[in-house]
């Protein structure tokens, strides 16, 4: 008789939960059908709940939690086998927005090299995702060299970009990419 295929348990738990907002992480598990699971946690984070038959991990955390909650393994068996997700971690931010500075050069030449004389201004792109911004602001002061960028939730890395525009509207290629996590 074939030994039973054992349980191996997946998936990528959320490394970061809001103050105030819902968190859940569900793993994948696959195992022999009709298998009996059980699931465990160890190092459960105090504001969240686990389910032993789902192996969900869920709650919403306060400000107070804010900190980081690390150690956590999720186990699950089938009575002959095991397997075991983590350790991870999950940082909880208190839910509070931030700012960024940024600052940057402005620019003398076009591309050509020939003196640029007709600067109207910056756009600045920022977003949660490598290369796809989700927000741009434009500032019609070609003597601007730096910028506060508010409402920015913690806790997360953002992305940003900016480009300068001619007072005829062209616009010039985006700005290397600077990345930075906010607390």
């Amino acid at each position: 008789e074939p030994a039973p295929e054992p349980v191996v348990l997946t998936g990528t738990p959320p490394g970061h939960a809001t103050a105030n907002e819902p968190y859940s992480f569900t793993p994948s598990v696959s195992a022999a059908d009709g298998a009996n699971l059980s699931f465990s946690i160890v190092n459960r984070p105090g504001w969240a709940t686990f389910d032993s038959a789902t192996g969900t991990l869920s709650g919403t955390p306060a400000a107070s939690d804010a900190g980081v909650h690390g150690g956590i393994r999720i186990r699950v068996t089938d009575g002959d086998s095991e397997d075991t997700l983590g350790p991870f971690e999950i940082t909880v931010n208190d839910g509070e927005l931030r700012t960024v500075t940024l600052s940057w050069q402005a620019p003398t030449e076009l591309a050509d090299g020939t003196p640029l004389t007709d600067l109207a201004g910056f756009r600045i792109y920022y977003g949660r995702i490598a290369g796809d911004y989700e927000e741009v602001v434009e500032l019609d002061n070609p003597g601007l060299s730096t910028y506060v960028v508010e409402g920015l939730s913690g806790g997360t890395t953002w992305y940003f970009s900016a480009t300068a525009f001619r007072a005829n509207g062209l616009e010039s290629e985006f700005s290397g990419e600077v990345a930075y996590f906010v607390d």
